[in-house]
């Protein structure tokens, strides 16, 4: 059944990407030249290998492909998919504009050349094309920009004045990949090193595939110093490939992994849960979150900090007496405006908010997902700041 399922979806994706490639070869080269040209062809040729490998990309990478596949098809792949939805949505907005343009009565007749459409349809590929090439170049420059430091406090009502000051470095959806390897898991943690922080907790998408090939990628995670150490709970990516190799994979690094439990620290109790994602999509061989095994038996005096990858939790969260939830998932919305949808899909798309007695941290992340840029929501780990108070 999965393979069917598979199958169906591999059909309609690619049917729809072909449809839109071809929207887009029809806008740039075929309303810009004559009958005849070779440019058509050649649009052809070239959007046609693009499309293979997006749909490359969007099947292969992650996936049980050599890393070496992966790398070469990711790379392209993904990169592309970023610039071709710019270059469709803009195409798109630019419609109304064409029509307008196109149906404007002439005084005089059109003389020899380029005809009325080919010079509308050009200066519109040319605008469309100059717009994407600038917000794409931007959005990868910022995609593989070391995470930016950000700055937060919280007051904590409970929280021990000797403890006021407490510093914990929020990291989130580094994503490791075959397009995001070694290198940059190295920058990032030099980055939470920096800090020097009390305490580390990573709140999930670690990284986008299994634990046993990216073992080179997070080598570098050994390396992680904090006086508490660094504790990691479980993202949708994790589930998808199997959490609990992960969990296994971060304990072999030295972080300790917080699967639907907790741990009493000198300052707070830090709890974690597992991913929504488990319940939402039925994934089998896959245990989802359990609040009543992290937080029922524990003391309500003590404040309580929650991991959990995905800012819902926050709902059936509050019945616990939280004092703090920490997450990530949404990437800020990683790539303007799909940021409108993840506001949709989310309960809170970052930053900090209150939520009833609680508070509601979300990152977003350090990486990306999907296409490796980012266009207005830029990475970040957050160095976050306890203060003792009311909350």
């Amino acid at each position: 059944m999965a393979t069917f399922w598979f199958a169906v979806r591999l059909i309609i994706v690619t049917a729809g990407f072909a449809a839109v490639h071809g929207y887009v070869w029809w806008r740039l080269f075929r309303d810009t030249t004559e009958r005849g040209s070779r440019w058509r062809p050649i649009g052809a040729v070239v959007l046609g290998a693009l499309a293979a490998f997006g749909l490359g990309a969007r099947f292969l990478t992650p996936s049980q492909a050599p890393m070496a596949v992966q790398q070469i098809v990711g790379w392209p792949g993904w990169i592309w998919f970023g610039i071709f939805m710019y270059l469709v949505g803009l195409l798109i907005v630019a419609e109304p504009v064409r029509w307008w343009l196109l149906r404007r009565r002439r005084a005089e007749p059109e003389a020899e050349g380029p005809t009325r459409r080919q010079v509308v349809s050009r200066g519109i590929g040319i605008g469309a094309g100059a717009l994407t090439a600038a917000t794409a170049g931007y959005g990868l420059v910022e995609g593989y920009r070391t995470p930016r430091l950000k700055d937060v406090s919280v007051p904590i009502a409970g929280l021990g004045r000797e403890l006021d000051g407490y510093r914990i470095a929020v990291v989130g959806d580094t994503h490791l990949s075959a397009i995001r390897g070694r290198g940059y898991c190295e920058r990032v943690v030099d980055q939470i090193n920096r800090t020097q922080p009390d305490l580390i907790a990573f709140v999930g998408d670690l990284a986008s595939g299994e634990a046993d090939h990216l073992r080179r990628t997070t080598d570098p995670l050994s390396r992680l110093e904090a006086r508490d150490g660094a504790f990691f709970v479980a993202g949708n990516a994790e589930h998808y490939v199997g959490a609990d190799q992960w969990y296994e994979r971060v304990e072999e690094l030295g972080m300790v992994a917080l699967p639907n439990t907790r741990v009493e620290l000198p300052a707070f109790d830090l709890a974690g849960v597992n991913d929504l994602i488990v319940d939402q999509r039925g994934i089998e061989g896959e245990t989802g979150p359990d609040l009543e095994a992290a937080l029922g038996d524990r003391d309500p005096d003590r404040p309580v900090v929650l991991m959990a990858h995905q800012p819902d939790v926050i709902v059936p969260a509050l019945d616990y007496g939280i004092d703090l939830q920490l997450s990530g998932h949404t990437h800020g919305g990683q790539m303007w405006p799909v940021h409108i949808a993840s506001s949709i899909r989310s309960v809170q798309l970052g930053g900090l908010e209150q939520w009833g007695d609680a508070r509601l941290y979300v990152t977003n992340g350090a990486g990306t997902n999907g296409p490796p840029m980012r266009v207005g929501a830029n990475a970040d780990i957050t160095v976050m700041t306890l203060r003792a108070g009311q909350a």
